[in-house]
């Protein structure tokens, strides 16, 4: 039986449809507003993360003393891959044309389906990610595009481990482009400026 989730839909009339994955302490609302702007026309999936801590959904746990949990990370991501193609079958959508849009988070999560599933065929936007996981030996990820926006002075998500994800994503054979913002975790005008110009440039 595949997992529900909370979730937002709101169709779409391009053929495409943005995965969004909101940050820690958001819900599926956060990122309606930011993928209608980027990707107008697009279908948006956005489902709630499903684990809480101090009430606070998010995609997967903090990092402990030990760093990530990568068991959990593994199964969170297969299970969210999981409901995405169940998603895809009950909404109708094109799933060769689901690409992800996320947001720390979130972002992070994108990152890790496109590491772990066959999901996200076309790639995706990360804003805020960082490496949290080494690609699956054998991961290809030729043909997939994927913009990675990290902020120069983000105290949460330093710019060292969005570079690492680059290298991982790009060992893999993804086509990736790492912007460095002059911003810190907080996405600023210059990110939805960034990102709109990315998904236009795709010839969605």
């Amino acid at each position: 039986m595949t997992a529900e989730f909370e979730h937002c839909f709101v169709p779409g009339e391009s053929g495409i449809t943005l995965l969004l994955l909101h940050g820690a302490g958001g819900d599926e609302n956060d990122l309606v507003p930011v993928g209608r702007g980027l990707a107008p026309g697009a279908a948006l999936l956005s489902p709630r993360g499903k684990v809480l801590e101090h009430g606070m959904p998010r995609f997967f746990s903090r990092p402990g003393p030990e760093g990530f949990d990568h068991a959990e990370i593994r199964q969170r991501a297969e299970e969210l891959a999981g409901w995405v193609r169940w998603a895809a079958g009950h909404y109708g959508l094109d799933a060769a044309r689901i690409h992800a849009l996320g947001y720390s988070n979130g972002a992070n999560m994108a990152a890790a389906l496109l590491l772990l599933a066959p999901e996200l065929r076309p790639g995706g936007c990360l804003l805020r990610a960082r490496a949290i996981l080494k690609p699956e030996e054998g991961r290809d990820l030729t043909g997939r595009n994927i913009l990675i926006a990290a902020g120069q002075s983000d105290a949460v998500i330093p710019v060292e481990g969005a570079r690492e994800l680059a290298e991982n994503l790009r060992d893999a054979g993804a086509n990736v482009d790492l912007v460095v913002q002059n911003a810190g975790h907080d996405l600023t005008p210059a990110d939805f400026h960034l990102g709109k110009q990315w998904f236009a440039r795709l010839a969605l």
